[in-house]
């Protein structure tokens, strides 16, 4: 295709030729552009109460019918201009079909609840009226479009009612070498001729058991072609068209050097000289959209086609998509008045033939997968009985028109070689998409940053001014750290480090998961959701939780404030704030309903700043000087509310660093001015602003895991080493059943432990996997004992340390095993998972402060 962006695998009969529109074959083999799309894709939403898929002469009856009766109506079509198949010739009421096209399009037009969408293609159909259409905006107007339209456009339709009037889709017989260039539809040759005055040949065989084709040849003939109509029933149809041969079949096409066709045999042996020959076997109604809604479709021997076959709730199929194809019994269906202006439709006059008798390996039925009659015979005699079975095996059908030309004619060939009836075997199943979507239409604008949407806090064009290195977490974009003149990560990560330690640092902390609870049930439901008791705390304090998933393994974990007796807030991991929330609506609303209680997500309404180290009480009491700082009046793990220059804020001992610490919460609003005025009273006594890989660092210093590194969905609370977060005081919980499995009491399971590799120098690998103390690794398969979750370099220790999950870690506390590295064996030493400060004597202050 032409520019922006090349699209490959398109129909060339089904693209518009515009200026600019380079064009070259694939050869069935598509090619991924080399630069990025710049074209602009969307999306749009309507509503109406009539939804009429097709623009010919049914559907624009049934959109007008609808509008007269005041609803708003959709109309759509994948032609550039309505009238679907009318080519001119017909009249309609004594007049022109191309008059009757223009009146009603202007009609409708012109009505304010009318809406027409060509370029349009419906390419699903779903419960309640839900339809996805493809609009192609800017194909037609090849280098010329404007770069301000979107190229494409999908809608996404709601209708009271879908009125499908698709059309039906013209079959070929099969015949011995079909797959020469110059062999098509005879529809489509008359559709060339009256649509782009393009007349296919000058010496044509037509084909045909059905009547249809009769009004082509004769079109051909009165356009200058020599045309011989060969039909295997008695008679011709109304004498329109001569020469005619009758009672006999074509069985082999012949062609020249370059393959185009140049005779037709017959099967009593005469050979027709040709330079095109039309098939038409008879139609197939596209009732596609029909079967995407689960509508059944029957076989009707008078026409030799499936047709829709029950009432579908808010679907009416009109004209030949419900197998009306003569047109006074279109009109009639899609005007639906009752009015009696035009007669019952009758149905055409075909005799079902799928193939001739000839070579089955030169007998193609899908000519887009090369596909044969001997394919379908091998696949029968394999033990294929489903014609499901036989498209997969055969790869009929899969290819650019999913089947539309192919599909019913396996189901009929494959029914002759198994000796059943057609409609006893049935056709394919009919999915969307109709019609190939292009994924960048299906994506619209969302892709690039708007994919997975870059969410930032309020203070991210603070951390962008200082330097900051940004990391992904969820789809928050976090400061991972806050580089100086000449540092690498490592050095700025043990700068701060030593920072937090020995003095104070700042965090912005805003992106954890914040659930607000409410109700007079509040308590209940967050006992049965942790694994500790949340009921029995008091307002004014905050807990540590635990959530598990069914199966006793750990999903996440957070604090949780008591604002009140029946408020708390719950605070998640980062990633985690979503799929929680999912979680908690999910047992609320489908497992205790009864229970009154309300979830809503602050998760950005509220910006939090731990403020961490042994100077974190001087600053928090020179933010908030008549706030009592001291251990006696604000203990570990208890908050509360205040003001600062008359802006609420809220102050909570938390500390996920094994350090004394405050976190600091305040409105969205006031968030940079806050963490200003924490700068600033920080200065005196060094405050330094820190990352997450530093946060990790002095979490992991002191055993604290983070969910999702540290725990791989396998994990209890047990093998972190965290039984004393789960309560033996409730009755139940939500995990606490698999608690009892004795898999899940397995002394060899997975626990967390601290590894301290021999070498203080030596960062090992995360993910690494860990063995036995060994000289020399054994032949695979390697035994492994379990691998490494975290590994850093501490300032605090003075060294290199890691946590890893390891089989019966508990117990081997004090082993020495090995990591193989680079193909070097590196021993560590097992170690409880608290490195620095097991006492945790650093929490509450220096002694002595």
């Amino acid at each position: 295709m032409e520019e922006p962006f090349p699209e490959p695998m398109l129909l060339a009969t089904t693209i518009d030729l515009v200026d600019g529109l380079v064009a070259r074959g694939l050869g069935g083999r598509g090619r991924l552009a080399e630069v990025p799309d710049t074209a602009r894709y969307d999306r749009r939403y309507a509503h109406c109460e009539t939804l009429v898929i097709g623009a010919g002469p049914a559907g624009l009856l049934a959109a007008r019918t609808a509008a007269r009766r005041g609803e708003r109506v959709v109309l759509v079509d994948d032609r550039p201009a309505a009238g679907g198949a009318l080519l001119g010739p017909e009249r309609i009421c004594g007049r022109s079909a191309f008059e009757f096209v223009a009146d009603t399009v202007a009609e409708l037009r012109v009505n304010p609840d009318v809406r027409i969408l060509p370029r349009t293609t419906a390419f699903g159909h779903y419960d309640d009226g839900f339809v996805l259409a493809l609009e192609r905006r800017t194909d037609h107007l090849g280098a010329a479009a404007p770069r301000n339209v979107s190229r494409q456009r999908v809608w996404r339709i709601r209708a009271g009612h879908v009125v499908v009037a698709t059309g039906a889709h013209e079959r070929p017989i099969v015949v011995e070498d079909n797959d020469r260039p110059g062999i098509m539809l005879a529809a489509s040759a008359r559709d060339l001729l009256h649509r782009y005055g393009v007349l296919v040949g000058r010496e044509i065989v037509v084909f045909t058991t059905d009547d249809a084709a009769y009004a082509a040849a004769a079109d051909l003939e009165a356009a200058g072609a020599r045309v011989t109509v060969v039909d295997p029933r008695p008679a011709p149809v109304g004498g329109r068209c001569t020469p005619h041969r009758a009672r006999v079949v074509g069985t082999s096409a012949h062609g020249s050097t370059d393959g185009a066709i140049t005779a037709v045999t017959l099967d009593d042996g005469t050979v027709l000289p040709c330079d095109t020959l039309l098939l038409s076997g008879g139609w197939n109604p596209t009732a596609h959209l029909f079967s995407h809604v689960r509508g059944a479709l029957r076989y009707d021997p008078e026409l030799g086609a499936f047709r829709p076959g029950e009432v579908v709730d808010g679907v009416t199929v009109v004209g030949a998509a419900n197998g009306t194809f003569d047109l006074a019994g279109c009109l009639a269906e899609g005007r639906g008045d009752g009015t009696g202006e035009t007669p019952e439709p009758q149905p055409p006059t075909t005799q079902v033939l799928w193939r001739t008798e000839g070579d089955r390996a030169r007998q193609f039925v899908d000519l887009q997968r090369d596909s044969t009659v001997a394919d379908i015979a091998r696949a029968v005699g394999a033990g294929m009985r489903s014609v499901e079975h036989v498209k997969r095996y055969t790869t009929i059908g899969t290819a650019h028109d999913q089947g539309k030309t192919s599909g019913v004619i396996a189901s009929g060939i494959t029914a002759e070689l198994l000796g059943v009836p057609v409609e006893d075997l049935g056709t394919t199943t009919f999915r969307p998409p109709y019609t190939p979507v292009a994924f960048a239409a299906l994506a619209g604008r969302e892709r690039g940053a708007l994919y997975d949407p870059e969410r930032t806090t309020a203070l991210h064009a603070w951390h962008v001014e200082a330097g900051a290195v940004f990391e992904d977490v969820g789809q928050w974009k976090r400061a991972r750290y806050y580089p100086r003149p000449g540092e690498d990560m490592e050095t700025a990560v043990l700068r701060e480090c030593a920072a937090v330690r020995g003095g104070v640092g700042i965090l912005d902390g805003s992106t954890l998961g914040k659930i607000d609870v409410q109700g007079p049930d509040a308590g209940v439901f967050l006992d049965r959701v942790y694994t500790n008791l949340m009921s029995s705390l008091k307002p004014g304090r905050v807990r540590y939780g635990v959530m598990c998933g069914l199966d006793g393994m750990v999903i996440d974990d957070g604090t949780v404030l008591r604002i009140a007796e029946d408020r708390f807030l719950v605070y998640t991991t980062t990633g985690g704030a979503a799929p929680i929330l999912d979680h908690l609506e999910e047992w609320l609303q489908t497992e205790w309903p009864e229970l009154r209680v309300t979830l809503t997500s602050v998760t950005e309404q509220w910006a939090t700043f731990p403020v961490v180290g042994p100077r974190s009480r001087d600053v928090i009491g020179a933010l908030a000087p008549h706030v009592d700082v001291s251990n006696a009046a604000f203990p570990f793990m208890t908050w509360l509310d205040t003001e600062v220059d008359g802006v609420a804020v809220r102050l909570a001992r938390i500390s996920f660093s094994g350090e004394l610490a405050w976190e600091v919460s305040v409105d969205g609003w006031h968030a940079a001015a806050l963490w200003r005025r924490l700068l600033d009273l920080g200065a005196p006594y060094g405050i330094t602003p820190y990352g997450t890989e530093t946060m990790h660092v002095l979490r992991a210093e002191k055993g604290y895991p983070i969910i999702g590194q540290d725990t791989d969905g396998t994990v209890s609370p047990h093998d972190l080493g965290m039984e004393w977060a789960v309560s033996k005081k409730k009755p139940d919980f939500v995990g606490r059943r698999s608690f009892a499995r004795p898999a899940n009491r397995d002394p060899l399971r997975k626990q967390l432990v601290g590894l301290l590799p021999v070498d203080p120098d030596l960062k090992l690998p995360e993910g690494s996997q860990i063995v036995e103390l060994t000289d020399a690794l054994p032949p695979p398969p390697v035994p492994m004992l379990g691998h490494v979750t975290s590994s850093y370099r501490s300032a605090a220790l003075g060294r290199t340390f890691a946590l890893a999950l390891v089989k019966g870690g508990h117990g081997r506390i004090g082993e020495r095993l090995t990591v193989p590295v680079d193909g070097a064996l590196v021993p560590v030493e097992v170690t409880g998972s608290v490195l620095f400060d097991p006492e945790g004597s650093r929490r509450d202050g220096e002694p002595g402060e």
